[in-house]
C-alpha cells in the first residue's frame, strides 16, 4: 500500500488542498523561527496531518460526540455518581475572563473577588453539613477523605494516641473508603449491615477498642438506605475515643434535612463535582472540600482562607498543627464557581428541594420496577436504590447483559454489580433533574428487559446490537490500555 493510500485509509476526509484555519501574518522568516528550536526537537519530515474544512472538523466532532452516551444526550442512572444536569449558566459563571484568567500566583490582595467566592461558599458549605470549619483545597472525593483521615491521624498524635491505627467501615461502604485507610497505613475493620441493611450500634460496639481511631461512613449508605441509628453509634464511637468521618459523596439526599454534624459527625468531604451540579466523569476535575468540627480546626490542610477586620480575604499559612498543603495553590477554583453559582441561584429552599425531589424520584423508579427485578431491601430509600438480576442470572442471564441491552435504547447503564453485598447488583440514581416521563419510559424498558430474559434470552445476552460498536473486550482495554496511534 502506498503512503497517499494509506494516508487515504486513515484520514478518509482528508483531500489536498483544503484548509480550515488561516495564521495570522508574520514578518519572521520560516528559518528564524526554527532557529528559536532546538535541534532535536525539530521534525526531519512534514507532519502527517489531515487536510480538511473547518465544517468537516466539526461534523467530526459532533458525529463523534453522538456516538458517546452523556448526560446531556439521555439518562444516566449511575448510582453513587449523581451524574444529574448541569446548568450551563455555572459554565459561563466558571468561564468568565476574571475567573478564567487568573493566575495561581497571583497576591492575595489583587485577587479579593475570587477569594470572596471561596470564602463565601465555605460558609455555604458548612451551613448545609454543620460543621464550623471547611478547607476548599482537595480536589476529589478520595482525597477528600486522605484529607480527613490525615486529620484523624493528625488529632490522635497530638492526643498521644500512637496506637489508634483501625478504622471501622461497614460492609455498604464505598469502595474509596477502606482505599484511603490504606494509604495512610492504617488498617480496616469491617463490620456487617443488618438484614434491614443498615448498622446497627451493637455491631459497633462489639468491635470498639482503644485501637480504633474512627468510624467511616456514607448516609446515605450504598444501599440507598438511611442509617437511622447514627447518633447512637456516634456516642459509642466517641466513648471510646475514637472519631466519625462521614463520606458525602450522597449528601444530594441530604440538603437541607440532616446535618451530618448536628449528630455526632466530626469530619465529612464534599463531592462538589456531585452534589453541587460542576461536571465530573472521564476522571476530573472533581473538588472534595472537607468540613471538621471547631476543635479539629487546627488541622486542616495549609494555607486556609481567612478574612481581617478590614474584610480582606487572605491565606493564612502560620498553621503549625496543619496537616500540611494536599495539592498545588488552592485547589480546583473553577469547580468551586461552578458550585458557588449553583448554591446562588437555588437558594436554601431550592437546596432542600434538590434533595427531596432526588428521593422522590427514586422511590417512585423504585416502586415501577420493583416487580420485575428482585429487590433485597423493602425500606423507603433516599436519592438511589439497588435491585437485583439474580431472578434473570437464574434465566442465563447476567445484570452485565442487562445492561448491555439497556445501550440499544439509547439510555446508559445503572451501576453494575455494586455494592458487593447484593448479588446481581444494579444500583439506580435518577437524581433530582429527570422528568417523570424519563422515569417512566426507563421503566418501560427495564420492563421490557425483563420480559426478553424470559422469551429471548439470547437476544439480551447478545447486546448491544445498535451501538456503534458491540461488546469489546473490558479486560483486556483496562490491562493493556494504549491510545496511542501507531501505523
Amino acid at each position: 500500500m502506498s503512503s497517499v493510500e494509506k494516508k487515504q485509509l486513515i484520514y478518509e476526509k482528508s483531500a489536498p488542498g483544503r484548509r480550515g484555519y488561516s495564521l495570522p501574518d508574520t514578518e519572521r522568516t520560516a528559518d528564524a523561527i526554527l532557529g528559536d528550536i532546538p535541534e532535536k526537537f525539530r521534525r526531519t519530515d512534514d507532519a502527517r496531518l489531515p487536510e480538511v474544512t473547518e465544517g468537516q472538523v466539526m461534523r467530526h466532532f459532533v458525529g463523534l460526540s453522538v456516538k458517546n452516551h452523556h448526560i446531556d444526550k439521555d439518562f444516566y442512572p449511575l448510582g453513587s455518581c449523581t451524574m444529574k444536569y448541569n446548568p450551563k449558566v455555572n459554565d459561563v459563571a466558571a468561564n468568565l475572563p476574571g475567573f478564567r484568567a487568573l493566575h495561581p500566583l497571583a497576591p492575595d490582595d489583587s485577587v479579593q473577588g475570587v477569594l470572596q467566592i471561596m470564602f463565601e461558599l465555605k460558609t455555604y458549605l458548612k451551613e448545609v453539613s454543620g460543621f464550623e470549619a471547611m478547607s476548599l483545597q482537595p480536589v476529589a472525593g478520595a482525597h477528600g477523605e486522605f484529607a480527613g483521615l490525615l486529620i484523624m491521624q493528625a488529632y490522635h498524635r497530638k492526643m498521644g494516641e500512637l496506637n489508634r491505627t483501625r478504622i471501622i467501615i461497614p460492609n455498604s461502604a464505598h469502595g474509596t473508603n477502606p482505599a484511603s485507610v490504606a494509604a495512610l497505613g492504617w488498617s480496616t475493620v469491617q463490620i456487617e449491615c443488618n438484614e434491614e441493611g443498615v448498622i446497627t450500634p451493637e455491631a459497633v460496639e462489639a468491635v470498639m477498642d482503644d485501637t480504633v481511631a474512627g468510624m467511616m461512613t456514607t448516609n446515605p449508605n450504598t444501599l440507598g438506605l438511611f442509617e437511622k441509628h447514627c447518633k447512637e453509634i456516634a456516642d459509642i464511637v466517641h466513648k471510646g475515643g475514637g472519631l466519625m468521618y462521614m463520606d458525602g459523596a450522597n449528601l444530594n439526599a441530604n440538603m437541607g434535612i440532616f446535618r451530618p454534624a448536628d449528630i455526632g459527625f466530626d469530619i465529612m468531604h464534599f463531592n462538589l463535582h456531585k452534589t453541587f451540579s460542576t461536571p465530573h466523569g472521564g476522571g476530573g476535575p472533581g473538588a472534595g472540600a472537607v468540613g471538621v468540627t471547631a476543635e479539629l480546626e487546627k488541622f486542616l490542610p495549609a494555607p486556609v482562607l481567612k478574612k481581617n477586620d478590614q474584610d480582606e480575604f487572605f491565606f493564612d499559612y502560620d498553621r503549625p498543627d496543619s496537616i500540611g498543603r494536599l495539592h498545588s495553590f488552592y485547589g480546583n477554583v473553577g469547580n468551586m464557581i461552578r458550585a458557588f453559582a449553583y448554591i446562588k441561584s437555588l437558594g436554601g429552599e431550592g437546596l432542600r428541594a434538590v434533595s427531596e425531589n432526588a428521593v422522590l424520584n427514586a422511590n417512585y423508579l423504585k416502586e415501577l420496577i420493583r416487580e420485575d427485578y428482585d429487590l433485597p431491601y423493602e425500606a423507603h430509600c433516599m436519592h438511589e436504590f439497588v435491585i437485583s438480576g439474580s431472578r434473570q442470572k437464574k434465566l442465563g442471564v447476567k445484570t452485565l447483559d442487562i445492561s448491555k441491552r439497556l445501550l440499544d435504547f439509547g439510555m446508559h447503564s445503572p451501576t453494575n454489580y455494586f455494592p458487593l453485598i447484593v448479588p446481581e447488583a444494579m444500583m439506580i440514581e435518577p437524581t433530582e433533574t429527570e422528568s417523570r416521563e424519563t422515569l417512566e419510559r426507563f421503566a418501560a424498558i427495564m420492563k421490557q428487559i425483563a420480559a426478553e430474559c424470559e422469551s429471548d434470552p439470547e437476544l439480551v445476552k447478545s447486546a448491544p446490537h445498535d451501538t456503534p460498536v458491540r461488546r469489546l473486550d473490558e479486560v483486556g482495554a483496562a490491562r493493556t490500555l494504549d491510545i496511542q496511534y501507531t501505523d
